[in-house]
């Protein structure tokens, strides 16, 4: 029989020994931020229990903080302590705060970052990059960037052109920088790097542009290339740069390197010193159809994977794929937790993962064997079982590029988990998952494009046949059990796309919104880490989509989350930016809220005939929508251009599309592309939107919701069976 889970993996100290922890500040003693692996390996000793020192909290990735002083008896109190404005507007903020020694450090939209002082909110520098605006453009998902590391007095991170820059955690004075991308192809940095023994592990992003993904290590104190891991083969007679690439081009068809591939590993890393290993997940095939990348079939390695790799050489060891044949964007870069737990009587070191494709799989850490593997959304429709190995088996009805019907996909809508950070308690054994239930149409199409993605899918198209009903669809807080394989509470007052910590106080904290359709501000919660129970909220004035930390100075523990990402209505709102830290019985105030009256959409006329139109919906989706908005994936982190005063004017319009009069802010020229008659299209269509969208109430707080909204639950009597989910577990 299994048991319960016993321990964290890495856990130096009993938890008993923290009870009360109280002492001097860390700050007092090292005062340049000096987290080296002696530190983060005793992360739960007295001395490091209080730190947040890394974008998991520690090696294990867990987010779980050992303070107990903030408790489901006294969260009640908690207060808002201080908080400090920032500037950047336009994208959502993604980071997780990394406090050490008395110093917090967070970035923001265009990979800029902040340093402030963890018990007063002082901000002590501030280091701008400076990213060309236009590189804007050449990105999948928003100006985006989830956070620093830091290591031995130095404050290092991923800028969006594909730099890695290392500053004085002191001073904010640069040390190092180097270009880790190329420069001349669509590569950027969004995620957070993770440090072991002086080696940064950092992988790139940019599988929508089809590029072939990497994962590399540098040298933490000068910045040097130490080894790189190609995810998917290039061509075969230009050679392999690893042997594992010669058995994996095995797994592609047809002339799959001159599309890229895709497999950019762009988040999910995890260093264990357990085994040795680094685990990554690798990014989906580009461009999405399988078949269309792969035509005559195949696994197409390693994309969508989770892979080991020797983290002094960057050897292989092992890889699992979790999506074979991926054409649903089903990303396997969410963030990869270790532990130690008990199953079947046997402690058991292994890895823990919950990606896109809605299944949560449990690996042996040292050998990649799985344990077992579960859907922890109620359907999945992509797989119909496991084999006796533990392989997802596809459903052929899946295979939409090559049955040329399309196919409404579950999960879907981004997946059942996106890049939204879990979190591990091993006082309660369960994961909590930011989850997300519906479908999304995919209908193939070589060569289109969404946006600027080059993905060979029509978004304007929907598959033969109505979509699936999904009782129970939307967005959600999950605590799963990863022993005994199920869900153990949900929370609808919770979200499926804000990240997620928990603490020995036995608490969760999330940042949460309110549902899709309905009114209300944006709030961060705590709630109850054994039955779910919401026990404690506060008005944010800005969503939050970032994971939250918990740091102790002077025996006072504080949590902090940056607010910043905003989409109200069918409209822009003023947006707030802010580093919100929180302890008990503080009293500060937000100030209230600046007066806002909404923009009144005020379209001109339609113009233009089907032509016209038919042409602008095809062009504003190539170039436009990836930014912009669409009814699809892509939500926008740019204007609404339905409200666009240009709109009115086709001289206006072309100074910008075609003349680029707002390169500065990111919008660049788009003079070698379009013509002056495409930029009329485009207006006729948006035009057209604006009309539209004027005849209609208003659709809730996000702008973008998925196509055709939510299902409704069917009405009684109408649900049929539904077959077992998939499981696997190992014997």
């Amino acid at each position: 029989m299994r048991s319960q889970i016993i321990a964290a993996a890495l856990g130096a100290a009993s938890l008993a020994s923290l009870a009360g922890l109280v002492g001097p500040t860390q700050a007092a003693v090292r005062p340049q931020a000096t987290v080296d692996a002696k530190r983060l390996l005793a992360a739960d000793s007295p001395a490091n229990a209080g730190q947040w020192m890394s974008y998991g909290r520690d090696y294990s990735e867990q987010r779980y903080s050992p303070l107990e002083q903030i408790n489901v008896g006294d969260v009640s109190r908690l207060g808002l302590a201080w908080y400090a404005d920032l500037a950047e507007r336009g994208g959502s903020y993604e980071t997780t705060p990394i406090e050490v020694d008395g110093r917090i450090f967070v970035t923001a939209p265009w990979s800029k970052v902040y340093a402030f002082d963890a018990r007063t909110g002082k901000l002590l520098w501030k280091y701008d990059p400076k990213v060309p605006g236009g590189f804007a453009v050449k990105l999948c998902c928003g100006i985006v960037n989830r956070g620093v590391a830091v290591w031995e007095g130095k404050v290092i991170w991923g800028t969006l052109d594909g730099r890695l820059i290392a500053v004085d955690a002191r001073t904010g004075k640069k040390v190092w920088e180097v270009q880790a991308t190329d420069r001349s192809k669509t590569l950027s940095i969004s995620g957070a790097p993770r440090i072991a023994d002086g080696r940064i592990f950092i992988g790139e992003a940019g599988s929508e542009f089809e590029q072939r993904g990497y994962m590399a290590a540098y040298d933490a104190a000068t910045g040097k290339e130490l080894w790189r891991w190609w995810a998917v083969p290039g061509d075969p007679e230009k050679g392999f740069e690893q042997p594992e690439l010669k058995w994996a081009a095995k797994t592609w068809t047809g002339e799959w390197w001159k599309k890229g591939g895709g497999g950019t590993p762009w988040d999910g890393i995890t260093y264990d010193p357990v085994t040795g290993l680094v685990y990554i997940g690798t990014g989906n095939g580009a461009p999405w159809p399988a078949w269309v990348r792969s035509p005559g079939g195949g696994d197409n390695l390693f994309i969508s994977s989770i892979v080991a790799l020797d983290a002094k050489t960057g050897k292989f060891k092992w890889y699992y794929q979790e999506t074979p044949q991926d054409g649903f964007d089903f990303d396997s870069t969410q963030q990869i937790i270790t532990a130690n737990i008990v199953i079947d009587g046997a402690k058991r070191h292994v890895v823990m993962h919950a990606p896109k494709n809605g299944i949560f799989y449990v690996f042996d850490a040292a050998t990649g064997e799985l344990l077992a593997a579960k859907p922890f959304v109620p359907t999945v429709n992509w797989m119909t079982a496991f084999d006796a190995q533990g392989r997802p088996i596809l459903n052929p009805e899946a295979n939409y590029g090559k049955t040329g019907k399309g196919f409404y996909a579950v999960p879907g809508g981004g997946g059942a988990h996106s890049w939204y950070p879990m979190a591990f308690n091993p006082n309660t054994g369960l994961v909590y998952i930011p989850a997300n239930y519906s479908s999304y149409p995919f209908v193939a199409e070589a060569g289109a494009k969404m946006g600027n993605q080059l993905l060979s899918i029509n978004v304007a198209k929907r598959p033969s046949g109505p979509p699936p009903v999904l009782v129970g669809a939307g967005s959600y807080l999950l605590a799963w059990d990863p022993v005994k394989m199920k869900a153990v509470w949900m929370q609808r007052q919770g979200s499926g796309r804000a990240g997620v910590m928990t603490t020995a106080g036995n608490l969760v904290f999330q940042g949460t919104t309110p549902p899709f359709g309905s009114s209300g501000p944006p709030t961060f919660s705590a709630f109850r880490a054994d039955t779910g129970e919401r026990v404690w909220t506060a008005d944010t004035q800005a969503g939050i989509v970032g994971g939250s930390a918990s740091y102790m100075i002077d025996g006072v523990q504080y949590v902090a989350v940056v607010a910043g990402n905003s989409a109200f209505g069918d409209y822009w709102e003023p947006t707030y930016a802010r580093l919100l830290v929180y302890k008990l019985d503080a009293k500060i105030k937000l100030p209230p809220p600046m007066p806002y009256t909404p923009p009144v959409l005020n379209p001109p006329a339609d113009f233009g005939d089907a032509a016209l139109l038919s042409r602008g919906e095809t062009e504003y989706n190539s170039h436009c929508a990836s930014c912009h908005g669409n009814n699809g994936r892509v939500s926008s982190v740019f204007p609404d251009l339905r409200y666009a005063g240009q709109l009115w004017s086709s001289d206006a319009f072309d100074a910008i599309v075609i003349g680029g009069a707002l390169q500065a802010n990111g919008m660049v020229s788009f003079r070698k592309v379009l013509t002056l008659h495409d930029a009329d299209a485009i207006r006729a269509y948006v035009v057209s939107l604006a009309n539209e969208a004027k005849k209609e109430p208003p659709r809730g707080r996000f702008r973008f919701g998925p196509p055709g909204g939510f299902p409704a639950a069917p009405p009684p009597g109408a649900a049929a069976a539904v077959p077992p989910p998939p499981e696997y577990h190992h014997s």
